[in-house]
């Protein structure tokens, strides 16, 4: 159970201060949308390819030696897998990550080899959450929630304040790719003057539908298809709904074919391998669904991409350059 406490712009900025003493910040790069030169916070280039290190830290960091001992469970499909297990295993702590049976093998492989234990769960069919408390039941432990933790929400607030320290002033808008809404949350409470515009896969966005809503909101039985497999959370929590509500900007929605374009775009412009979660903030910049200013800022999540799949999408692009 995660203690009754509410995340504040004070633990953000602690946050930042923590992840700063162990990694550097993320470049932040300049891109030219619509003739327009915004910016893109490459949180890719993290040393587990994503910005999930920053929650993972923050909140494995500030547990007490007696939960250190009892170890951590976290539910991810691969991004806050890595972020926790390379965070335990920097503090000695022992990891059991919850994942589903068709994550992409690189961020198995990769959670695996930051000496995390793996348990799998069938999606669709199981519910995540359950399996995880029967571990917690059965052998004892600390959840680590992916987005609704409060100290997760500030620990990805963190790449706020370095947004701010590089860009030399707050940005106008932060475009942020989301699941269940800790980044955005995050971000909200670092940057109170910008605008924070949520993108999520179509048929996925639970964050979206639910700030319309004014209340949490279930995915549609049966599931619709995404390649954002990052971005698939079947609702979110009061928590993030709660920070966001009144604060975020309504939700945007991006499909597969933008998604894609937008992995192939940032290859080719920017020398970049974003997984397709990864890219759904710049694909709603680059389909115009979010404008964007000199002071906007669009982040780029996630760079585990499946290696097979993301060269078909860069083949795609190369196959039609050659027949134009």
């Amino acid at each position: 159970m995660v203690e009754a406490r509410l995340p504040t712009r004070d633990g953000v900025t602690a946050a930042a201060k923590s992840i700063a003493s162990i990694l550097p910040p993320t470049p932040l790069l300049p891109v030219e949308i619509g003739g327009v030169t915004a910016h893109v916070k490459a949180e890719n280039l993290q040393p587990i390819g994503a910005f999930k290190i920053r929650g993972g830290w923050w909140r494995l960091s500030n547990l007490t030696e007696a939960q250190r001992a009892a170890g951590v469970v976290a539910v991810s499909s691969g991004n806050h897998a890595q972020g926790v297990a390379w965070a335990a295993r920097r503090l000695g702590i022992g990891a059991t990550i919850v994942m589903p049976h068709d994550a992409p093998q690189v961020k198995l492989d990769n959670t695996r080899a930051l000496g995390a234990e793996v348990v799998l769960y069938q999606r669709p069919g199981e519910d995540r959450d359950a399996v995880a408390a029967r571990l917690i039941e059965e052998r004892g432990g600390v959840l680590v929630h992916a987005f609704g933790d409060p100290w997760v929400i500030e620990g990805q607030g963190s790449a706020g304040v370095e947004i701010e320290q590089q860009l030399g002033r707050e940005p106008s808008r932060i475009i942020a790719c989301c699941g269940g809404g800790g980044l955005a949350a995050g971000l909200g409470l670092a940057c109170p003057g910008a605008a924070i515009h949520v993108v999520e896969p179509e048929g996925w966005d639970m964050v979206g539908q639910a700030l319309a809503a004014g209340k949490l909101v279930q995915v549609a039985d049966p599931a619709p298809a995404t390649i954002c497999d990052a971005l698939q959370p079947n609702v979110t929590k009061q928590l993030n709904l709660d920070l966001l509500s009144g604060r975020a900007e309504p939700g945007v929605t991006v499909s597969d074919d933008e998604v894609r374009h937008a992995q192939r775009w940032a290859y080719a412009n920017l020398r970049l391998v974003i997984e397709p979660g990864g890219a759904a903030a710049l694909a709603a910049a680059l389909a115009g669904k979010v404008s964007v200013d000199e002071s906007t800022v669009i982040m780029i999540t996630g760079g585990n991409a499946d290696p097979a799949r993301f060269a078909e999408t860069i083949a795609e692009q190369i196959e039609t350059n050659s027949c134009n």
